[in-house]
């Protein structure tokens, strides 16, 4: 039993309601273009003010409750509140003498210390007067030559998320040393706080340039170019307030408006685009700009309304993760999106409705719409009419090379290795990366990543712990992949153990992970065997684990989830069981090749160095779930514009294979160009001084580029010439729950 059919069903007077206010909407808004554009900008100017009155900052304050991280440091303030605070060090050097040499100074710099607010204690790193360090000193604080020290300085709240005005009080502190002479650098949580405000101006110069090229290119008008580019500034710029509003309420990561801003400027400008070129092609066939406007909103705008819904739909599956810092990044996300799908449904109308007939005035080309052929299906003769028709012919050879693409470029996802992008791969101008670097050189790699034990013995008898804390020590020597061990000291009330392990590698190396885990899963364990004691890792290092593991096991559903979600939408909007299975598989394999092509150049180090980033890093845990979320949502953006195309010429004509070439055909040039688009925003951000803004950008830019290419060019028009009629083959009694959506709905009221 099939739906399918060759014409399409009777539409619902509710149906025709929606399609009948969609219409009017865009007319109403060319013609009175003037209050929209208007209310547009009052709008604007109020969520500016209100967002500069009311505001919130953002941060990177965020914890994993429930987690053993989380658990040791709950204890460990319990216990000893000035050990269980955040911290972070301060860096000394001094080349030319040893720092015992400026004591005075070193106990100045630690007292103005203590008196900061939000301190909970400071360790001097020089021995007592009178005294000296005996041995070789592996881990600090201070070095065997007594030139290089680290001041740990602990926090009751996370340093990196204090105002930047707070590091005023840190600087007066520290001058005493840098007066004397000694090089001064910020490790850490604190180094984070010193870090250069995030500029991405740069990367959206680039971004709208490349635009520009693209548009007056591909269309040729330059007034149609400057339409897409000017409502998605504004859109953005709209969202962008109303995230700033939203973050006085809720804790945003200080990546969320970066990724805010690309995910809006590249969604603004391609649906801006999609129904700018219906609307010129409605002008070119006879139509006043109103109503030009209007049908141009009532089709490719329900076709922007749906998609716009698949990347929101694919964004809020971030929640699933059950990590409130990733979720939220997909709230951040999705506000620019909606921002972009209101001003494409209602400014670009009033522009266009402004603008009428002159919208092909300024010219630098011969101006182009949306077909090569006219709405009765006479065919075209262009390159795209000439490439369908090879298609068409031989859709096994397109299939298996578009295959072979994407199978060769996702080869390296087998290796990727999830982790935290250390300060080691920030730019050398940074202060947190030199004392990263001066901490490496003179007390290793692993001084950098400090993994603190706890040994919760509340339960524990007095007279059974003194067995514990040998026998903890005991398991703690030799432990596969670390350096050394502290020997464990007992709380000022007896009731917890701690010490330190440092790995023998940085704390973003695998080892690290890999001993960390160790210690949680076999050696602490096995320590505390046979008593009531409990033993934590905790730390900074610590917890950057826990989060990757729990990353790495809810992405499989994440994925799950999203393609899920996004296989019923197509279904219901295209009816057609195989087209929905196709869009998901296919689109799975082309995010497949994108992650494997920032693994080769991030993790393998192909090309890293030409991006600013040092060495050889491992892919930040939230990034492939981010990219799926958002790659995926964005692909479905070209996927609902081609099989609109493909299923309005199906139900036309009822010929399968040629509604497929004709859909190629008109939408190929239109889909090329906006993607390119899109390709030059993501791009665009990878000289960001963000690795994790670098990972993204190049990600999202390489996904849309295959998507765009390879998926829709190559993979799509093969499958459904293979599958034919098939394709839009749905069972009766699933085709009568399916909710009845439409994507382009009808140019007529």
């Amino acid at each position: 039993m099939s739906s399918s059919t060759a014409t399409p069903a009777p539409a619902t007077g509710g149906r025709k309601d929606r399609r009948g206010r969609l219409r009017r909407l865009g007319e109403w808004c060319a013609r009175h273009f003037v209050i929209v554009i208007v209310a547009w900008l009052i709008a604007l100017a109020a969520l500016q003010v209100l967002n500069r009155s009311f505001g919130g900052d953002y941060s990177d304050n965020f914890s994993l409750p429930g987690v053993q991280s989380q658990q040791g440091l709950d204890v460990l303030k319990k216990h000893d509140p000035a050990a269980g605070g955040y911290g972070s060090q301060i860096v000394l050097r001094d080349s030319a003498k040893p720092l015992t040499s400026v004591s005075t100074q070193m106990s100045q710099t630690v007292t103005d210390l203590q008196k900061l607010p939000h301190v909970l204690s400071v360790q001097n790193p020089l021995p007592p007067p009178g005294s000296q360090p005996g041995g070789k000193q592996t881990v600090g604080p201070l070095s065997s030559d007594a030139k290089t020290a680290y001041i740990t300085v602990r926090f009751d709240v996370q340093p990196s998320t204090l105002d930047d005005d707070y590091l005023d009080g840190v600087d007066d502190s520290v001058k005493p040393l840098r007066t004397a002479g000694v090089q001064v650098e910020y490790g850490g949580p604190l180094g984070e706080l010193a870090r250069p405000a995030a500029d991405d101006r740069v990367s959206e110069l680039i971004g709208f340039a490349v635009a520009i090229v693209v548009l007056l290119v591909g269309f040729g008008s330059v007034l149609a170019a400057g339409i897409p580019l000017l409502t998605a500034l504004i859109s953005v710029i709209g969202g962008l307030a109303s995230l700033g509003l939203l973050a006085a309420a809720f804790t945003f990561a200080t990546v969320s408006p970066t990724l805010a801003t690309m995910i809006g400027l590249g969604v603004g400008i391609d649906y801006a685009l999609f129904l700018i070129t219906r609307h010129r092609q409605n002008l070119m066939n006879g139509d006043d700009p109103v109503r030009a406007a209007g049908r141009a909103t009532a089709t490719s705008g329900r076709a922007v309304l749906v998609s716009g819904c698949t990347v929101i739909v694919a964004l809020a599956g971030l929640s699933v993760s059950g990590v409130a810092f990733i979720g939220k990044l997909g709230v951040a996300a999705a506000v620019t999106v909606v921002s972009a799908v209101v001003g494409a449904l209602t400014l670009v109308p009033a522009l266009l409705g402004l603008i009428g007939h002159r919208i092909d005035r300024y010219r630098v080309r011969r101006p182009v719409a949306e077909a090569a052929s006219d709405d009765t299906g006479a065919e075209g003769h262009g390159a795209w009419h000439r490439y369908a028709q090879r298609v068409e012919r031989r859709p096994w050879w397109f299939l298996a090379g578009g295959v072979l693409v994407v199978l060769v470029l996702a080869i390296p996802v087998a290796s990727i290795q999830l982790g935290h992008i250390g300060d080691g791969a920030d730019p050398k101008s940074f202060t947190d990366r030199r004392a990263y670097d001066i901490m490496a050189q003179s007390f290793g790699p692993g001084s950098n990543g400090p993994l603190t034990i706890v040994i919760d013995q509340t339960k524990v008898p007095s007279d059974q712990r003194s067995a514990l804390a040998s026998k903890a020590s005991k398991a703690l020597t030799d432990v596969p992949g670390a350096a050394t061990a502290t020997p464990l000291t007992a709380t000022k009330d007896g009731d917890v153990l701690v010490g330190t392990v440092y790995s023998k590698a940085a704390p973003q190396s695998e080892t690290t992970t890999d001993l960390t885990n160790r210690l949680v899963d076999d050696t602490l364990p096995e320590a505390v065997s046979g008593t009531a004691a409990h033993g934590y890792v905790t730390g900074t290092t610590a917890a950057q684990v826990d989060f990757r593991d729990i990353v790495a096991s809810r992405l499989p559903l994440i994925i799950g989830v999203v393609v899920a979600l996004a296989f019923l939408i197509i279904l219901a909007v295209f009816r057609g069981l195989l087209v929905a299975l196709k869009a998901a598989v296919l689109n799975v394999l082309s995010i497949a090749a994108s992650y494997g092509v920032v693994v080769a150049v991030f993790q393998w180090g192909w090309g890293g160095p030409a991006l600013g980033v040092t060495g050889k890093v491992p892919i930040e845990s939230y990034v492939p779930m981010m990219m799926f979320a958002i790659i995926f949502g964005l692909s479905m953006d070209y996927e609902i514009f081609l099989l609109s195309r493909v299923h309005e010429a199906w139900l036309r004509t009822g010929d399968a294979r040629a509604s497929v070439a004709h859909a190629l055909e008109i939408t190929a040039r239109v889909i090329t160009c906006a993607a390119l688009i899109m390709v030059s925003v993501f791009a665009a951000f990878v000289v960001s001084d963000n690795v994790v803004v670098k990972m993204l950008g190049l990600g999202l830019a390489v996904s849309v580029l295959i998507d765009a290419t390879v998926v829709r060019l190559l993979l799509v028009p093969a499958v459904m010439t293979l599958l034919g009629a098939r394709a839009w083959w749905t069972p009766r009694r699933l085709d009568r729950i399916l909710p009845r959506l439409n994507a382009e709905g009808d140019e007529h009221d």
